[in-house]
């Protein structure tokens, strides 16, 4: 069964899948991070992966190596032959072999030669810099890339050669630009639409069409300079005739060529990644730091040995020679180079994921050329800072969790071994999180600790490819439920509980208040907003910390949420989704996502929302007859005026379907049209059924899916004229006369839009009339691919950004389990396709000022404690006791419980609060909103934080 790869093409393109379809890669080192980038490039469909590796598997990499099991451990068995079978198994189109044939200074490198990359982890600097300059001398180049991960910290290098073309720099659709006015000038200048900003940068390409004019431009490709945001220039325009009105500009992709520099040249002059750009110094530091530990490995034949102050003193006198030979000589950070001596021989797999997934996204950049490399060194910062222990915390004790206990001691190892983790979602990035909990260990411990994990989902073909725990014989199997057996395999000590249920208000009987308070941590991996905002509502009403994240194509975000330090998800509103206006579907479309959207509500209408109220009514009137007899005696009958008329004019053969579908076209794209005009609207073509290229597809694809008639909606609520009621009366006179009107013509199909089903001729039906809309609109067509991911809402993914992102959720997961202070948490934004990494501080928590020294924030919950016959006064005064300050005002959700100038609101004092809120027997709470009386007249009500009011006083 081949992967279906769709949502990987919306982020790659045809081109790239095909050039990655036929590249070979070798990958040399399988450690924690070796196994990530194999992984991750066997999951895209490369085609031909070789892993190579000399090591035995011990038993810590069992912490870092999600594919070794005990008994690989007990049989020593080599690294590589180990984890071949469950690689392979990843992606059976991918051809994946294993080598165990040493790779050092004597080895000779010309095998090299059937490979497009070489991936190096775990290789000794002078091995590496030997590889790179074997790789530049062939022609053309092997793109070079080396990885390495010591303890906490890591570095990324890549080399693609003097000179890289890229035709495709940032994987962005083209930007379309409306054009108001083009100026008479030497430079012209073009003005866009008011309220439309180009977002176009200086020296970009534009090509020109549909200027009314200025028609000299049309066709041509200009250079711009940026005036404004809503303006740039051009060429010389004075020669050509005046601009008239409409115009689009397209931006053209130009491709462009990246140098790369030799290992040996950018050790001494390397250009960085910055990921925080509060720390531009950090990369030379590390770099210095890194470089010292590669002299101490040749040296010393080992690395570091953990917490001893000799081995940090001498690391520390190779670090300040090696900074002089640097051209920069960059000033030697104590700090950086102290950690690196004492983690070194440690391993952090969320670390591994993320370098991992930014390691694999350079490899498919190199076999593709699509996308931006990164040019040349990326170092990863100390995401993790240690707490002052002692040394004996970090040693070594034989078992799974070495190398994690070398990096964050043991302490913090046996907290995520007792932590209660509730995981929403267990798609791609659920899936990853799963195999990073399992790898640290979360939820272990014998005493406590848990993950509860919950997926409503089932597998599908097309989940295949980027959530790497299910496998094609999973389809149609519970996310959930699979993914757990899939963890276990990876961690036999898990704890991990199962469900099936989404998070949301239907829930909460089982995702109650008490659950959420045994949760040490909440990580979302949802693909929605609303889902976001609703756990997060949770989390801030129970005081957990929330971890949330997404990932679309190559762009993906990390967002810590931390009771009392931090800002919570819902304290800051993305701009809402543009919907397209109901006027500019119907009447006005500029662009195909509007014809798009047309079509997509035509299928809806068509053959769903109509079929359900044909069968909705008759299984209300069960006989047509009935239906005959009520009409005739003057019933009003909801809905049988459009009924009949559907019944009526349903095709009874195909000769009949054929005309139908012939009538739906002569509607839609020749009598119902509108021919107003207005920038940026085109000019409207009336289609004829004669010399149309698309009208046999539409006519086709139309019967392919018809089900019944297109009718115009007629309101329910709008009187029947008597005409029509003796039409109604006619038409279902002749229907049962003719006994068209049985019962298994009082039944229709409803049909469910499906995307993912290529047989079933939705997507071709929408596709089609999409297209001829268009070209009602002078708008250009789209394609079957475009339109699909436009009608589908399909997002774009690709495992190596969802990698990525779910390492540093884990790594901020740590923070938050060993009680790290604010400064400490780091939220995420990056593209890989740029690429770009920043990380920010995360938002603290605002405090509001009431009066009096009085304040909250949103973390606050004021608690009241009352009894059977506590009255709303009785409320009032006991918020003023507790607090110190009288409530003027008492609101529960949109209910307004109290409020003074409200007519009768004041007789509201002397009822309890039981009559007031009504709430269920099992309610032991209501949260409440309380404002407080302005300081002068005029002002609004001062606001106040929730009070939680709890029926009785043995509750809390």
């Amino acid at each position: 069964m081949k992967i279906n790869d769709l949502r990987q093409r919306y982020v790659l393109g045809d081109t790239a899948m095909q050039k990655m379809a036929k590249s070979r890669v070798f990958l040399s080192g399988m450690g924690g991070l070796g196994l990530e980038i194999a992984k991750n490039l066997v999951l895209a469909g490369i085609k031909a992966l070789t892993i190579q590796d000399t090591e035995k598997c011990q038993a810590w990499d069992l912490g870092i190596n999600f594919f070794l099991c005990e008994d690989d451990v007990a049989n020593m068995r080599n690294r590589a032959e180990a984890v071949l079978q469950d690689i392979a198994e990843l992606n059976p189109y991918v051809h994946v072999t294993s080598s165990s044939v040493p790779l050092n200074e004597t080895t000779d490198l010309s095998f090299l030669d059937n490979y497009q990359c070489v991936v190096l982890t775990e290789i000794q600097l002078p091995l590496q810099k030997k590889i790179n300059d074997f790789c530049r001398s062939q022609h053309p180049p092997i793109k070079f890339i080396s990885a390495d991960i010591h303890g906490i910290w890591s570095r990324l290098f890549c080399d693609f050669g003097d000179e890289f073309e890229v035709l495709d720099t940032t994987g962005e659709e083209s930007k379309e630009i409306f054009i108001s006015n083009i100026t008479q000038a030497n430079p012209g200048i073009v003005t866009c639409l008011e309220n439309l900003p180009h977002k176009l940068e200086t020296g970009q390409f534009l090509t020109f069409r549909e200027i009314n004019g200025m028609t000299g431009l049309n066709g041509s490709t200009q250079q711009i300079t940026v005036v404004s945001p809503f303006s740039f220039s051009i060429g010389d325009t004075t020669e050509l005739e005046p601009y008239l009105h409409g115009g689009i500009a397209v931006q053209v992709k130009t491709p462009k060529t990246f140098c790369f520099e030799p290992l040996e040249r950018q050790i001494k002059h390397p250009k960085c990644l910055i990921a925080d750009f509060s720390k531009p110094e950090a990369s030379l530091q590390i770099h210095t730091a890194m470089l010292a530990l590669d002299q101490f490995q040749e040296t010393y034949s080992r690395k570091p040995n953990i917490g001893c102050q000799k081995d940090s003193e001498a690391l520390l006198k190779l670090a300040t020679s090696v900074s002089e030979t640097l051209d920069e000589k960059p000033e030697v950070n104590v700090d950086i180079v102290r950690w690196l001596s004492w983690t070194a021989q440690g391993f952090l797999a969320p670390l591994a994921a993320v370098v991992g997934g930014i390691a694999s996204q350079e490899v498919l950049k190199a076999v593709t050329g699509k996308f931006s490399p990164l040019c040349q060194w990326s170092f990863g910062l100390r995401i993790i800072s240690q707490m002052e222990k002692g040394k004996t915390e970090f040693f070594m004790e034989g078992d799974r969790y070495d190398a994690l206990r070398a990096c964050i001691g043991d302490t913090l190892c046996q907290k995520l071994q007792n932590l209660n983790i509730f995981l929403v979602g267990c798609g791609a990035i659920g899936c990853e999180m799963l195999k990073n909990f399992a790898l640290l260990g979360v939820g272990t411990s014998k005493e406590k600790g848990m993950i509860t994990v919950t997926d409503p989902d089932l597998i599908e073909k097309s989940n295949l490819n980027r959530q790497f725990l299910f496998r094609p014989h999973h389809i149609q199997k519970p996310k959930s439920y699979t993914a757990a057996d899939a963890t276990l395999k990876i961690n036999p000590q898990l704890k991990i509980d199962a469900h099936l249920n989404k998070v949301c208000p239907a829930t909460e009987a089982i995702y109650s208040d008490e659950f959420y308070t045994r949760q040490d941590i909440i990580i979302t991996a949802l693909d929605n907003v609303e889902a976001r905002r609703y756990v997060d509502s949770r989390c801030l009403a129970n005081l957990r910390p929330l971890l949330d994240s997404g990932t679309m194509g190559t762009k993906g975000h990390t967002e810590v949420i931390v009771p009392h330090l931090t800002e919570s998800y819902n304290s800051h509103r993305d701009p809402p989704e543009e919907e397209i206006p109901f006027c500019t579907l119907k009447s006005f479309p500029a662009a195909i996502e509007h014809t798009i959207q047309w079509a997509r509500d035509k299928f809806e209408s068509s053959f769903s929302h109509k079929p359900s109220l044909f069968n909705k009514f008759w299984q209300t009137y069960p006989s047509a007859e009935e239906v005959l007899q009520k009409i005739q005696t003057g019933h009003s009958l909801e809905g049988c005026f459009q009924v009949i008329k559907l019944l009526s004019r349903r095709p009874r053969n195909w000769s009949q379907c054929i005309e139908l579908a012939r009538l739906k076209f002569e509607k839609y794209f020749n009598h119902k049209v509108s021919l107003f005009w207005q920038s940026p609207k085109s000019f409207i073509c009336i289609l004829h059924c004669i010399g149309c290229d698309n009208i046999n597809g539409y006519i086709y694809i139309y019967l392919k899916v018809v089900q019944t008639d297109e009718t115009a909606r007629k309101p329910d609520h709008v009187p029947i004229s008597s005409e029509d009621e003796r039409n109604a009366i006619f038409q279902l006179e002749k229907a049962i006369s003719s006994n068209e009107a049985t019962t298994s013509d009082l039944q229709m199909a409803v049909l469910s839009f499906e995307k993912d089903d290529d047989s079933n001729g939705h997507i071709d039906f929408i596709t089609a009339a999409s297209n001829l809309r268009a070209k009602m609109y002078s708008i250009e067509p789209a394609d079957r691919f475009k339109t699909k991911r436009i009608a589908g809402k399909i997002i774009p993914a690709i495992a190596t950004s969802t990698a990525a992102v779910s390492g540093l959720v884990a790594l901020e997961m740590i923070k938050v389990a060993g009680g790290y202070p604010f400064e400490a948490y780091k939220n995420c934004f990056l593209n890989l396709a740029i690429p770009v990494i920043v990380f920010t501080e995360t938002s603290e928590v605002r405090k509001t000022e009431i009066r009096n020294g009085i304040s909250f924030t949103i973390w606050d919950r004021w608690t009241i404690h009352g009894k059977e016959d506590f009255t709303l006064l009785d409320f009032i005064n006991a918020v003023k006791e507790k607090y110190g300050i009288e409530p003027t005002m008492v609101v529960q959700g949109v209910k307004m419980l109290y409020v003074p100038v409200m007519p009768g609101h004041a007789k509201r004092l002397k009822l309890t609060m039981h009559k007031l809120v009504k709430p269920s027997t099992e309610k032991k709470y209501v949260d409440l909103t309380v404002s407080f009386a302005p300081d002068s007249d005029g002002d609004e009500d001062l606001p106040g934080p929730p009070v939680r009011y709890y029926f009785s006083h043995d509750t809390d």
